[in-house]
């Protein structure tokens, strides 16, 4: 087993001895053309993720890679320890897992039902206790509409804290459940004006929050002995309406919360939840949203906040801690570096480490040993040295609005008038691109071409005002930024403006087939993985999905901005006849967030007007790669459609 040795000092923050091999020195000028990558390398789905210690920090879980399709593992970390790899529900996804104790793990799974006529996603959650083997349904027996909303575990494991929501006309009820025999007592009986149900750390449900069609609702109650109140109403476009991650202090009615009252930033601040007063702000980004934060164990002391800006950060509280991750970051400093899970004692923690050309490898970090052994690597096929690292830009859109981008620039070529691949994200709205390993990302670039990675208007984490510009802008100003970013890489000289194509997936597949819709003269062709083809169509179908949800209101408010244009000026479906360029277009057939008849649909009628194309439908596949042999097939279309249509040579 490899070690990583810390010096062995009295303070935390002592600095690692040994860190990884440096890269060797290359010439600034131009840099070796890599070898070619096979897809098959660069396609293989995570070896690890998602890994999580158990309390005593003797065991792990995680998402594990094997034969293509993603298992749950369970790895003992002893010398010699065996790894289990656990098929739960083959026709359900694998939502989440966590411990509860050291020898039960709880699992989300999830699956589209039938619903009285409407199709729905319904949630479930399973008990797995590694003594008798045993897994159970935590819950209803009876499906439910939302059965895995997990508010509270005992530090025990014995009981847990489950908010269920039975069909799409009932509201939730907080159930506690024996995790021994599995008998529920209701705790909190169901209201017409809460969707979501919050507890304490002492498994107290503290709060409620209802989402009516103009405004939002908090009740709350400071003990279990008391009734609940309502303690706040405020309409959606309130200043100090937007409220996230509610915490609750043990015996207090102070916590913190994620407000973005002061600056339309998130920030973290102090929260009284009967006055509903946003108190102290403790901490922000000056730049950026504040998109998480944790607390300890009494919920009374802060000990994280992290954020992405250029890239992904973490800020400590907690001095122990911030002392560990100062030592990791000396010792291995060209990566990312997250304590992603610490065993009760925080004798035992998981670090990931990994950058945009390093898909990364997971240590277990023994601070009192001042070693750090490594667990395994996410991709053992790929060599970092052969991956291209993703820069940080900005670049001014023609309304003087700034976009934050990447671009990833092929290695051994002279940077001019090379090829673009521009490839906007899905969502779109509070998604964003980060500067993370994306194999996608290093096929275009290891085949020479340059990747932009706009972050356009409508895009999360940059403030309230940046996303309020995206409002409506399906198909104009947000597709106006994807074209102004091309155009700033013009600019510079380092791309050619005849050799350009556009490549998406989910919204940014729209944003692919749209753009070569409404601009053929800018790109030669356009690529697109469960695209939205009739955005009107998509619109219904998101609020069958949403019903329960405040984001059923927010939903048709965003997409289509005050304005309320008819979405079938900016919808492809019903644009064939203006397209010019050739197409690929790739769908999962058994996609459920964007339905396979969208791409269906668009390809009849390409099929009909004549329009040049090429389509390739995945049996079993959903919206993302669920398969290595999915990303393959996407992956090897994807190349061999711009080498025919947008060569990088």
């Amino acid at each position: 087993m490899r070690y990583l040795i810390l010096c062995a000092a009295a303070s935390a923050s002592a600095a690692m001895a040994a860190a990884p091999a440096a890269v060797p020195a290359i010439d600034a000028a131009l840099p070796a053309k890599p070898p070619i990558i096979p897809v098959e390398d660069l396609a293989q789905q995570p070896f690890l993720s998602g890994l999580l210690l158990s309390p005593n920090g003797e065991k792990l879980l995680a998402r594990m890679n094997k034969g293509g399709k993603t298992k749950l593992g369970i790895h003992t970390l002893a010398p010699g320890g065996r790894t289990e790899l656990l098929d739960i529900a083959e026709k359900s996804d694998l939502r989440w897992y966590r411990w509860a104790g050291n020898n039960r793990i709880l699992i989300s799974i999830g699956q589209t039902v039938p619903y009285f006529g409407v199709e729905a996603y319904s949630t479930r959650l399973l008990s797995l206790d590694l003594v008798t083997r045993k897994l159970e349904l935590v819950g209803r027996k009876a499906r439910s509409l939302e059965g895995d909303d997990l508010l509270h575990v005992s530090p025990d494991g014995a009981t847990v804290l489950l908010s269920i929501q039975k069909t799409i006309y009932d509201y939730p009820s907080v159930f506690r459940v024996n995790l021994a025999d599995f008998s529920m007592t209701e705790v909190v009986r169901q209201r017409s004006d809460v969707w979501e149900w919050y507890a304490d750390k002492d498994g107290v449900v503290r709060a409620g929050i209802g989402f009516g069609a103009r405004n939002w609702t908090m009740v709350y109650r400071t003990s279990a002995a008391d009734p609940f109140k309502r303690v706040g109403r405020a309409d959606y476009d309130d200043e100090g309406a937007s409220l996230e991650l509610l915490n609750f202090g043990r015996g207090s009615d102070e916590g913190y919360v994620l407000s973005n009252k002061e600056t339309g930033r998130f920030a973290l601040h102090k929260y009284n939840f009967v006055t509903r007063e946003i108190g102290e702000k403790v901490f922000e980004s000056k730049t950026n949203d504040l998109t998480g934060f944790s607390t300890s164990d009494d919920g009374l002391a802060l000990r994280s906040v992290w954020y992405t800006d250029d890239r992904d950060r973490v800020e400590w509280f907690d001095a122990r801690l911030k002392g560990w991750q100062a030592a990791i970051d000396k010792a291995i400093s060209k990566n990312e570096n997250w304590i992603v899970s610490r065993s009760a004692d925080d004798r035992a923690m998981l670090v990931w480490t990994g950058s945009s050309d390093n898909p990364g490898s997971y240590y277990l970090f023994k601070p009192n040993e001042g070693r750090m052994m490594i667990v395994g690597r996410i991709n053992e096929r790929l060599r970092p040295a052969d991956l291209t690292p993703t820069r940080y830009i900005t670049y001014r859109a023609r309304d003087g609005l700034d976009i934050p981008a990447y671009v990833t620039f092929p290695k051994g070529r002279a940077q001019n008038s090379l090829p673009l691949v521009i490839l906007p994200h899905g969502g779109p709205y509070d998604v964003r691109d980060t500067p993370g390993f994306n194999p996608e990302v290093q096929m275009l670039a290891n085949r020479g071409y340059v990747v932009l990675q706009p972050n356009f208007r409508g895009s999360g984490g940059y403030g309230k005002e940046f996303y309020t510009k995206g409002e409506g802008q399906w198909g104009r100003a947000m597709q106006d930024d994807l074209d102004d970013g091309m155009d700033w890489l013009v600019k510079t000289g380092k791309v050619d403006p005849k050799r350009v194509c556009i490549v998406g997936s989910s919204y940014g597949g729209y944003a692919a087939l749209w753009g070569a819709t409404r601009n053929p003269e800018r790109y030669r062709c356009a690529a697109s993985w469960a695209g939205i083809s009739d955005l009107g169509r998509q619109l219904k179908y998101q609020l069958n999905f949403a019903i329960s949800r405040r984001y059923r209101k927010d939903w048709r408010q965003t997409v289509l901005g005050q304005d309320k244009f008819d979405a079938k000026t900016v919808s492809p479906l019903f644009a064939v006849d203006r397209l010019s360029v050739p197409l690929l277009i790739a769908h999962g057939e058994d996609d459920q967030t964007v339905p396979f008849k969208q791409s269906q649909l668009y390809v009849d009628a390409l099929a009909r007007a004549r329009k040049p194309h090429e389509f390739l439908a995945i049996p079993g596949e959903g919206h993302s790669f669920s398969e290595t042999a999915s990303l393959i097939k996407w992956l090897s279309a994807l190349e061999a459609f711009l080498a025919k249509h947008n060569p990088a040579y």
